[in-house]
């Protein structure tokens, strides 16, 4: 079976969101891709106060310094499409009061007739959750747990009910309902993450940093799953953040996804190999417009699949 693939939304400055995020989304869906996806960058603090994922002197990039809502993106792609699947990789959850976002998902869902999947983490900005935490970042994992319960109640039959810190509801009717149940995927990868993944979500989000280092990270999660006694299946999306270029990139220090088409469908081929389920494709960050992304999209998704993928 060969793996399903997905293809980031525009959402950088240097897109028209209202024109080019439903262009895309059409385009991607009539190329053959199966899911349409965004990401989360709340702000850019300026001058910087942290390193990029909290690591000290490692800069932002400067694609962060304009990124568009991820809700709103994926109602634009969803008024546009029928077929594909709509996803987040990632939501920083605990910036979203649980409720709301419960409710905004549902609504999402059901309007699109069951194609979302709500792909959740829990961020690493201080500057994020400064403006926009529901509680301190050191609580993060906590208010994640609650988001996770509020959302299955919530999409759950009436009367609704839960007795969380931050959500309580008494006893009430919430609709709409999804069309159908809204897997939730988690990115992951410390030990206490991984325990909440298994034992409370439907899948896991990894981020493509290279072959060996995903295919051991899938396999301490399978080993985890099995340990705890988990019987259903862990569903899968890779995160791939590529880098195109239209020349390939000869340097002996090429990144993973970085390069031309030819070099992002090699890694692709490999990342591929691990049994992933599916592989979302973010190609945003370099073309100029959105027609030269569309047209980046077509090449490497028509190259993968003739590679195999």
């Amino acid at each position: 079976m060969a793996t399903r693939l997905g293809l980031g939304l525009p959402q950088n400055r240097q897109y028209d969101l209202g024109k080019d995020v439903p262009d895309v989304a059409r385009t991607a869906e009539r190329i053959g891709y199966d899911s349409l996806w965004v990401y989360e960058r709340a702000l850019f603090p300026e001058p910087a106060t942290q390193g990029l994922y909290g690591v000290e002197g490692l800069p932002w990039p400067d694609s962060y310094r304009d990124v568009a809502e991820p809700l709103v993106t994926l109602a634009l792609a969803a008024a546009a499409t029928e077929r594909v699947r709509l996803g987040s990789s990632v939501l920083v959850a605990p910036l979203h009061q649980p409720f709301q976002l419960a409710k905004s998902l549902a609504t999402l869902d059901a309007a699109s007739g069951g194609r979302v999947i709500a792909g959740f983490g829990t961020g690493w900005s201080l500057d994020e959750y400064a403006a926009a935490g529901i509680r301190p970042i050191a609580e993060r994992g906590e208010v994640l747990d609650e988001i996770i319960d509020v959302c299955r109640a919530v999409w759950g039959p009436d009367p609704v009910r839960h007795d969380g810190r931050i959500t309580k509801i008494e006893s009430a009717v919430v609709g709409p309902k999804p069309a159908r149940p809204i897997p939730i995927m988690l990115a992951a990868g410390s030990k206490k993450a991984l325990i909440r993944l298994v034992d409370h979500a439907d899948g896991w989000l990894p981020v493509g940093m290279g072959v060996e280092q995903i295919a051991a990270q899938w396999q301490r999660l399978r080993d985890l799953a099995a340990e705890r006694g988990r019987k259903e299946p862990i569903q899968t999306v890779l995160r791939v953040n590529a880098e195109y270029a239209a020349k390939a990139f000869d340097g002996k220090g090429r990144q993973p996804f970085q390069g031309n088409a030819d070099q992002i469908v090699e890694d692709l081929v490999a990342h591929a190999s691990i049994g992933l389920e599916e592989i979302l494709v973010d190609l945003q960050g370099t073309p100029r417009d959105a027609d030269e992304l569309k047209d980046v999209a077509a090449e490497v998704f028509e190259k993968a699949r003739a590679a195999g993928v």
